[in-house]
């Protein structure tokens, strides 16, 4: 039997997510010069990349990129990030994935996060799904799905053909 996908959001809804989730980032760090998008390697740095053009379309903030790397499958290995710790100590910082499936990615990325002090500490999602194993949440989130645990969201960065797909 073949699988089948459907559609979740397409280019332009995702385009619009992302704009309001810039805009809650700028929001929440009114206050300060400077912000780090720490991305989950792939998707979640895609994204981030993504909020950071939105964040200086809209906003004066320095944006700093991180790309966070975490093995999803043993995520007890190290994490390893892009930038050194110095770099984000003292600072606001958003964790970004695409998908909050259990929750396991998420947890390991803010655990690795902690080791270090923080003048703020957010997330940020594309899709919340309702199977959280672990209690994390998304500060900001493009939209909240309910799935079935057997169904998978897939999201896809592509030019002018950006998409989420339940598969």
């Amino acid at each position: 039997m073949e699988k089948t996908s459907v559609l979740i959001l397409d280019h332009q809804q995702i385009n619009h997510k992302i704009k309001r989730i810039a805009y809650q980032i700028y929001e929440s760090n009114v206050e300060e010069e400077e912000v780090i998008l720490a991305g989950i390697s792939r998707s979640g740095y895609e994204l981030a990349l993504k909020l950071k053009e939105e964040l200086q379309s809209i906003s004066d903030l320095k944006v700093l990129m991180c790309e966070v790397k975490i093995n999803k499958k043993n995520p007890l290995e190290k994490i390893t990030t892009s930038l050194p710790s110095r770099d984000y100590k003292d600072k606001a910082l958003v964790l970004i994935d695409d998908v909050l499936n259990s929750g396991t990615t998420l947890i390991y990325g803010v655990k690795h996060f902690l080791d270090v002090p923080l003048k703020r500490f957010k997330t940020a999602v594309l899709v919340d799904r309702s199977h959280k194993k672990y209690p994390v949440k998304a500060d900001f989130k493009g939209i909240s799905l309910s799935t079935s645990i057997h169904e998978t969201v897939k999201v896809t960065f592509e030019e002018k053909k950006d998409r989420a797909e339940l598969v």
